[in-house]
């Protein structure tokens, strides 16, 4: 079980420091298509498609660590109020509906991603066309950690197993 814990955080450490390099990048393509346009007064091709798809991946890349650091919407103050069974209880609840709902997001995009695999579908018009399937794979790979990470954060938070310490929250 530690080795699934272990690997889910650093699976998902690695996942959220590659989102923010890809953050830092697109923020500086921002900049440059800025700059680009004043000075210049034409902006660089395609950096709205890029944006576009860029901010899903992000999001979807950081999910992972974001549930397994703790740092999805929950009450705390409400959470240890409670005594210990029903915070267990309430906890487990939260999981699994966490799990079920990116379990449906990943049944979702299997279809989709694929789709978009095998016809090369893209996303733009005009100078820059951006390939859909990385952000649907992305999509895929994002739900499947969120949900393996539900799972360890209930095994470790409802069911007591001993936390790999690697993750922070």
């Amino acid at each position: 079980m530690r080795y699934l814990i272990r690997f889910s955080d650093q699976l998902s450490k690695f996942l959220m420091v590659l989102a923010a390099f890809w953050a830092l990048g697109l923020s500086l393509l921002i900049v440059a298509d800025i700059i680009a346009n004043n000075l210049i007064g034409d902006a660089i091709p395609g950096v709205r498609e890029i944006v576009i798809s860029s901010i899903v991946m992000i999001v979807y890349l950081q999910l992972g660590y974001a549930i397994r650091s703790h740092s999805m919407l929950r009450s705390d103050t409400l959470l240890l109020a409670m005594p210990r069974t029903l915070r267990r209880i309430t906890l487990l609840a939260g999981y699994a509906l966490g799990a079920a709902l990116f379990l449906m997001i990943l049944r979702g995009t299997i279809d989709p991603a694929l789709y978009a695999w095998n016809t090369s579908e893209f996303w733009g018009e005009g100078a820059l066309r951006v390939p859909v399937w990385p952000t649907r794979f992305m999509i895929l790979v994002g739900a499947a950690l969120a949900i393996v990470n539900y799972a360890v954060a209930a095994l470790i938070d409802v069911f007591g197993f001993e936390d790999a310490g690697t993750t922070g929250g």
